[in-house]
């Protein structure tokens, strides 16, 4: 059986990951769909929408195989490392291809922006840092440094565009692992990650569906951008929970997180620098809500995306020593399965290049009690009575 994977977060699951999905099949060829998702907290520094499991639901509901869950390490990093993590368990799961959604549309101008970078590294990281000392934040260093070397000139990808950034990662990790796996690239319709809804389409982007319903309060706002089991699986994670997941939801809890400790003492909790810390405690000390909250911290220098990602670490407890000792991923944790899943599964058993995990209790290396952790500290977020959801939860398997 040949696989093909995808990179997803489904924050939450609508129809143009359905198209997604779909279209990937047909562009690898693929008789499996894999997908690595991130877990409980996300790339962007946020908490999911809705838990994990739901979000596999709402995946093999909707044609994916299988679903194995990107660490949290890799999860909630910026996009090197996130891309890193997935590749590597997308190579050890024993794809043959991957396929990401893009603006750019089209494989070949990646593989000759990687071409580009790859042969000019030095002068590429060099320029990055020359920007970053003008004072601007990272993601425009690098779209700055990239330009002064394209000339902007065409036929290469567009790296100001979030979607491009990270298929140009991804290939640039799978390059440097050496793996087999055959890039492509789809591309992305409709709306842009940060667009609104629009009513007069029946795809929106996932940013666009959480703003409508946490604006409005009603999934009659987003029915018409999701498949129907998506729905479904939302209205009865709203109905355990009366809530779904965001930083004004968690903001009581990081509130605590951050005052709880000395201003100095936040700047061992991973992504904290520059002096940041203070302007963080400050801001909670003063701030009852999150936008106000966030208002105050972020500039032109610290991203809305990158101070999230601090609070993400300060909230899990997340440390600059802890994400130093991480390598590369240690497992393939299996969130869920299809009968053709699990019959890939069985027939790739014995060439997996991790060990494949079905069970929290097995997940005894730090990586792996990291995410029990972060789980734990989601489902506290989200006002779950039960924090031992890890452990009761076995791989959803739809036959």
């Amino acid at each position: 059986m040949k696989a093909t994977g995808i990179v997803v977060e489904y924050n939450p699951f609508h129809n143009g990951h359905l198209y997604h999905a779909r279209q990937s099949k047909i562009e690898t060829g693929a008789d499996v769909i894999i997908a690595v998702m991130s877990g409980q907290f996300l790339q962007r520094g946020e908490p999911a929408f809705a838990d994990k499991w739901t979000r596999t639901e709402m995946a093999l509901l909707n044609g994916i195989d299988i679903v194995i869950e990107l660490p949290y390490v890799y999860a909630t990093a910026q996009a090197s490392d996130f891309a890193k993590g997935a590749i590597a368990l997308l190579s050890a799961i024993g794809c043959e291809s991957f396929c990401f959604g893009s603006e750019e549309g089209a494989i070949h101008p990646f593989l000759r922006t990687y071409e580009l970078l790859n042969g000019q590294r030095e002068q590429y990281e060099q320029k990055i840092h020359e920007a970053v000392q003008t004072g601007i934040s990272y993601p425009k260093a690098m779209n700055r440094a990239y330009n002064a070397l394209t000339g902007n000139s065409d036929g290469y990808a567009d790296l100001t565009q979030p979607n491009n950034i990270l298929g140009y990662h991804y290939i640039d990790e799978a390059k440097k692992m050496g793996s087999p796996m055959s890039p492509h690239t789809i591309q992305r319709i409709a709306a842009n990650y940060h667009d609104p809804i629009d009513k007069g389409l029946t795809i929106a982007s996932a940013t666009g569906i959480r703003q409508a319903f946490f604006e409005e309060g009603s999934m009659k706002e987003i029915a018409n951008y999701m498949p129907v089991p998506s729905l479904l699986s939302l209205q009865e994670f709203n109905r355990q929970y009366h809530a779904f997941g965001s930083w004004e939801q968690f903001y009581p809890m990081l509130r605590y997180s951050i005052l709880k400790e000395r201003p100095a003492q936040l700047k061992r909790f991973s992504e904290v620098t520059e002096g940041i810390e203070n302007l963080i405690f400050e801001a909670a000390a003063k701030e009852h809500e999150f936008e106000g909250f966030i208002g105050r911290v972020k500039s032109k220098r610290f991203t809305r995306t990158r101070i999230q990602r601090m609070l993400t670490h300060i909230y899990t407890g997340f440390t600059w020593d802890q994400l130093r000792s991480f390598q590369t991923p240690s497992y393939l944790r299996l969130l869920g399965m299809s009968e053709k899943g699990k019959r890939y599964l069985n027939q790739q058993k014995k060439n997996m290049g991790l060990p494949l995990i079905s069970r929290a209790a097995n997940l005894t290396d730090p990586m792996g009690k990291l995410d029990i952790h972060a789980s734990s500290m989601y489902l506290l977020g989200i006002g779950a009575k039960d924090l031992k959801k890890e452990f009761t939860s076995p791989p959803l398997y739809f036959g």
